[in-house]
């Protein structure tokens, strides 16, 4: 089966590609294994973030696939408070 091409109708430019009205720049290295980083003429690029190395500079980029949830000192999963409480309300 063929590799989707995900950045269909792109052109290159200097500093990337323009993707859908998106100047996309390519994948920064800790962006390495996950899924959603694609192939565009030598380069690999992001099809959910148009600038990856801004969502790691706090901590771990929240679309990446090859990252787990970090724990925290007690080895459970950090949860949003707020998202708890709302689960907690509805039953889960």
């Amino acid at each position: 089966m063929a590799e989707k091409n995900y950045f269909e109708g792109a052109t290159k430019t200097e500093t990337g590609i323009m993707f859908n009205g998106f100047e996309m720049e390519p994948v920064v290295e800790k962006c390495d294994g996950c899924d959603r980083a694609h192939e565009f003429e030598g380069a690999r690029y992001c099809s959910s973030y148009a600038q990856p190395a801004a969502k790691w500079k706090h901590k771990a980029c929240n679309f990446a696939t090859h990252v787990k949830a970090s724990l925290d000192k007690a080895g459970k999963v950090k949860v949003n408070p707020l998202k708890a409480s709302k689960r907690a309300a509805k039953g889960r």
